[in-house]
């Protein structure tokens, strides 16, 4: 029997069967003898196979191969990493400008990721109802910023369904991941698609103005437009997982299709004859994105 993974505790898996069956089931041994460097061999997303023991417990005993997957890492250095969710069709990475803040470190990193791993990201600016006149000026520069380099940017409200029409749009007959800082509004917004998924949503915490984890596990969910969505936990931290100094700078956007530098293996850093570091210089590419790249280059060159 064939299906699909729809949620992950860890030790027990949720499958929807090929004939919309759903079957709760474990994972066979085998796969904890291998030699697996991630946490969870199986995660969110998965086609997988299942034996047909009527007796003992549905296990799986075959994951098919995935077209994509996006990880997790700690920024501290480590061996493994955590897969959220594979065989995606598109990400949304949930920003806010405060309550909480997210910062470009953290979205740059996390497009980075998803673009080494061929994952199509759009970036929702939430809570476009709820910016005070002291932060309209970061945001619109956060806007600016990742539209010149390349990404869809989509300004909503799950609070008040400001564009949730168009994100639904977007969304329409694929698998979506949302991801994003805990207190984001990934559940609100989750529930304003589709009220029937009533996700358990919290306030955001007084004492340091940082979201209260709502989502335990990753879960995905069938939407009644015709799309499947999968709710995964708050991030705090992102880091690179297995990337290259020499790899890194294919993963920004907007470094692609540059005229050549001087240096055909140029890493944009303190090369002579940098055509990337000229456009920085005259504004053509974001200097926070750049310093956040150098960054980048240096804790995977330091690792």
């Amino acid at each position: 029997m064939v299906g699909t993974v729809y949620k992950s505790t860890g030790s027990w898996y949720k499958v929807k069967s090929e004939d919309g069956k759903f079957i709760d089931c474990k994972l066979l041994g085998k796969f904890r003898e291998k030699n697996i460097k991630s946490t969870n061999p199986v995660c969110v997303g998965d086609l997988v196979k299942l034996n047909n023991s009527k007796e003992n417990t549905p296990q799986i005993e075959f994951i098919f191969d995935r077209k994509n997957y996006l990880i997790r890492k700690s920024v501290k250095l480590s061996k493994q990493f955590h897969i959220i969710a594979s065989n995606i069709d598109v990400c949304f990475l949930i920003i806010t400008v405060k309550k909480p803040e997210t910062s470009t470190m953290f979205i740059d990193r996390f497009l980075a990721s998803t673009f080494s791993y061929n994952i199509d990201t759009v970036l929702l600016f939430n809570k476009v109802d709820d910016i005070s006149d002291e932060d309209i000026n970061t945001f619109k520069t956060f806007l600016e910023t990742y539209k010149s380099a390349g990404y869809d940017c989509l300004e909503i409200s799950g609070k008040k369904g400001i564009n949730v029409d168009k994100l639904k749009l977007i969304m329409k007959g694929r698998s979506c991941v949302f991801s994003g800082h805990s207190g984001v509004g990934k559940s609100t917004l989750i529930n304003k698609l589709d009220p029937k998924i009533n996700i358990k949503t919290l306030p955001i915490s007084k004492s340091n103005l940082s979201g209260q984890h709502t989502t335990t596990f990753s879960e995905m969910h069938d939407l009644e437009f015709g799309s499947r969505i999968i709710d995964t936990p708050g991030i705090k931290g992102f880091g690179l997982f297995d990337v290259s100094n020499f790899e890194l700078k294919d993963f920004f956007k907007e470094f692609i299709g540059i005229e050549q530098c001087k240096f055909n293996n140029c890493l944009h850093y303190n090369e002579p004859g940098c055509n990337v570091k000229i456009l920085v210089e005259n504004g053509s590419i974001s200097r926070s994105r750049y310093d956040n790249y150098i960054q980048l280059l240096e804790e995977i060159q330091n690792s």
